[in-house]
C-alpha cells in the first residue's frame, strides 16, 4: 500500500465531500481542534436491491447506511437536517452528552416534535469531553432501521491512542434488514397487539453476505496486510435484536467501550445489543486466507422468534486465492448467557478516578414485558399476544406513552398536561422479581400507562439499580440514558440485594447502553450535572413502543454554565 493520508486530509475531504467511509482509514496525525464541522444530510427515500428483491428505503444523502460524522473533541458539530422523505422523522446522536445542548438530542417527544415532510432542523451541539465511536439514527418510530450512521470523534491534537497504534481502522456496523417498509411494521405490530416478526436478514455495513439469498456479492470486505494490527469500529444499529460478533480464527481485544477507553481485553467474540460501540484490536497474525467476520443473534427471552441466519463479511488477507472459501467464524449458541457475562466481566473502566462513593437519590426499577387484556371490539385483529392479550413492556410497570408536544417543550414553558413528575422510586411492591413474578397473562400482568418523569436536583449523585423481571419472560434489556454516561457498578443474577451485591467503585466501565443481564440486575452511577429532559429506554425498538421507557428531568444548577440555554429558533413543531 501507499503512504496513507493523513486525518487532517481526510477530516477536510469528508466536512466538503461527506463521502463515504466504511473502508479503511488510516490516521497517523490528528487533526486541528476545536474547530466547526458543518454536515448536510437530506433524508429522503432511495431504492436498493436485496434478498432478491427491490425496495425503497428511507436513507440519508443516498447512503445506507448513511455518511460518517468525523470530529475532534471538543470541536462543534453543525447538521441541518432536511426531510425529503414522506415521513416524519428526528436525527438522534447516540452516546453525545449533549452538554447543556438538550434542545438538539432527538428523541422525538421527548426533547423536540418530529421534522415533518418538506420541513428542516439544525442540530448544534459540541463535542465536550468526549472522543471514540458513536452513531447517529432516526429516533422516531422504527425508522432507524435504515436511517443510521457512524459518528467518529479523534483524541485531541497530540494526544495518543492508549494502545499500539493500528495499522487502519474500519466502521463495522450491524443492523438488520426488513423487506416490509419499517414504518409500516411498527404500526402493524402494534396494532396486532402482538409480537414484531424476525428480520428478513443481519447486516454487517449494510451488506447482508453470502448466506443469504441473492447476496452471494452482497458482501463487506477488509483487506488487510498480515502481521499488521486492525482497528475495527464496532456499531450495533440493529432494531430489535442482540447479536454476536466474532472472527474466525482470530482474537479481538477490546479497548473501548460506548466511547470510553477500557483495560484491555481480549476474547474470542463480543456481544453488542442495540445502541452499544465498541472498539476492537485484530491483528492479521494467520496463515494467508479469507476469514469470515460473523454476526448472529443473541436471544435470550424464551419462545421468541427471531433471524437465526447468521450475515458474514469477510476478513481477507492480501495474497489470498480471491474465490476461495472462507473459514468459518464460531459463534456462540443464540442463548449463550454466559458468553455474554465473560465479556462484561471483562470491561474494566481506564480512567475512572470520578466514581460517585457516595449517593443522593437511589431507583430502584423494574423492567420488563406485560401482557394487557384486550380491550378490543375485533379482538382477532389487535390481540395477538399471549393468551389473546395484547403485549405491553414497563418500568416501575408503568407503560410510558409519548405525548403530543414534546417534554422538554413542555417543561421549559410551563405547559401543564402533557406529563407528570410521579414516576416511582421504586415498584409499589417488593417480591421475586425473577422467579415469582405474576404469570397468569394477561390476568395479573398488565401495566398502567402514563407520560411519568423523575425530576433529580442538579448536581444529585445518582444510583439506578434496573432489575429484570420473569413477568412473561426474563430477557437481557440494553438499557440507554440520553444526556449522560454512567459507571456500571454492579451486575449479577437473580433479585438485587443490597447486602449482598458486590459492586466495583474502583475500576468500572463508563457506558451509555447497559445491557441488564436476563434474570438479573445492574447498578449504574452519575451525577445528573447536565441540566434537561433525558430519556431512559430499552434500545430493542419494540419494547420502546411498547412503553418500556422513562424520561429523567434535571433541574438547572446555578448560572449560565449549569442552565439550559432557551430553544433554538427553527424548532420543529408537532
Amino acid at each position: 500500500m501507499g503512504n496513507p493520508p493523513s486525518s487532517f486530509m481526510i477530516l477536510c475531504l469528508l466536512s466538503l465531500m461527506m463521502s463515504f467511509a466504511y473502508t479503511a482509514l488510516s490516521v497517523p496525525n490528528w487533526p486541528g481542534g476545536r474547530t466547526t464541522r458543518f454536515y448536510d444530510f437530506k433524508v429522503h427515500t432511495m431504492t436498493v436491491n436485496k434478498l432478491c428483491n427491490t425496495k425503497e428505503i428511507v436513507a440519508v444523502n443516498n447512503m445506507y447506511p448513511g455518511p460518517v460524522v468525523y470530529a475532534q473533541q471538543g470541536d462543534r458539530i453543525i447538521v441541518k437536517v432536511t426531510n425529503e422523505s414522506p415521513y416524519n422523522v428526528t436525527i438522534h446522536w447516540h452516546g453525545v452528552r449533549q452538554i447543556l445542548s438538550c434542545w438538539f438530542d432527538g428523541p422525538s417527544y421527548i426533547t423536540q416534535c418530529p421534522i415533518q415532510p418538506g420541513q428542516s432542523f439544525t442540530y448544534e451541539f459540541t463535542l465536550v469531553r468526549q472522543k471514540g465511536t458513536f452513531f447517529w439514527h432516526a429516533h422516531v418510530s422504527w425508522l432507524r432501521g435504515t436511517v443510521y450512521g457512524a459518528i467518529v470523534v479523534y483524541p485531541k491534537t497530540g494526544v495518543p491512542y492508549p494502545f499500539p497504534y493500528p495499522y487502519e481502522e474500519h466502521i463495522v456496523i450491524l443492523g438488520e434488514y426488513w423487506l416490509q417498509d419499517v414504518v409500516q411494521l411498527e404500526r402493524q405490530v402494534l396494532a396486532s397487539g402482538g409480537g414484531p416478526p424476525p428480520s428478513n436478514a443481519y447486516t454487517i455495513n449494510g451488506h447482508p453476505g453470502p448466506n443469504y439469498n441473492c447476496s452471494a456479492n452482497d458482501v463487506y470486505k477488509i483487506e488487510v496486510v498480515p502481521g499488521k494490527t486492525y482497528l475495527l469500529r464496532l456499531i450495533n444499529a440493529g432494531l430489535n435484536m442482540e447479536n454476536f460478533f466474532a472472527i474466525a480464527n482470530h482474537k479481538l481485544t477490546i479497548v473501548e467501550a460506548d466511547a470510553e477507553y477500557t483495560k484491555p481485553f481480549t476474547t474470542d467474540r463480543v456481544m453488542l445489543g442495540p445502541g452499544q460501540t465498541m472498539i476492537v484490536l485484530v491483528t492479521a497474525d494467520q496463515p494467508i486466507g479469507k476469514y469470515s467476520m460473523a454476526m448472529g443473534p443473541y436471544m435470550s427471552a424464551q419462545g421468541a422468534p427471531f433471524q437465526n441466519i447468521s450475515a458474514i463479511a469477510y476478513f481477507q488477507y492480501l495474497g489470498a486465492v480471491p474465490n476461495s472459501i472462507s473459514l468459518p467464524a464460531r459463534l456462540p449458541n443464540f442463548n449463550d448467557n454466559l458468553a455474554v457475562k465473560t465479556v462484561m466481566d471483562g470491561l474494566r473502566g481506564l480512567n475512572t478516578s470520578n466514581v460517585p462513593k457516595e449517593i443522593d437519590t437511589n431507583l430502584f426499577v423494574t423492567i420488563g414485558v406485560n401482557v394487557n387484556k384486550c380491550r378490543s371490539k375485533t379482538p382477532q385483529q389487535n390481540c395477538q399476544g399471549i393468551n389473546n392479550g395484547t403485549m405491553a413492556a414497563s418500568m416501575n410497570n408503568i407503560s410510558f406513552i409519548k405525548p403530543t408536544v414534546s417534554v422538554l417543550e413542555a417543561y421549559y414553558k410551563g405547559i401543564e398536561g402533557f406529563f407528570t413528575e410521579d414516576f416511582p422510586e421504586a415498584p409499589l411492591r417488593f417480591y421475586d422479581f425473577v422467579n415469582g413474578a405474576p404469570n397468569n397473562a394477561p390476568v395479573d400482568t398488565n401495566s398502567m400507562n402514563g407520560t411519568r418523569t423523575k425530576v433529580v436536583e442538579y448536581g444529585t449523585r445518582v444510583q439506578i439499580i434496573l432489575q429484570d423481571t420473569g413477568t412473561i419472560s426474563t430477557e437481557n434489556h440494553p438499557i440507554h440514558l440520553h444526556g449522560y454516561s454512567f459507571y456500571v457498578v454492579g451486575y449479577g443474577t437473580g433479585d438485587y440485594n443490597p447486602q449482598t451485591a458486590n459492586l466495583n467503585l474502583v475500576d468500572p466501565p463508563y457506558m451509555n447502553t447497559i445491557g441488564v443481564p436476563v434474570g438479573g440486575w445492574a447498578a449504574i452511577r452519575f451525577v445528573a450535572d447536565n441540566p434537561g429532559v433525558w430519556f431512559m429506554h430499552c434500545h430493542l425498538d419494540v419494547h420502546q413502543s411498547w412503553g418500556l421507557a422513562t424520561v429523567l428531568i434535571v433541574k438547572n444548577g446555578k448560572g449560565h454554565l449549569e442552565t439550559l440555554p432557551h430553544p433554538p429558533a427553527d424548532l420543529p413543531r408537532c
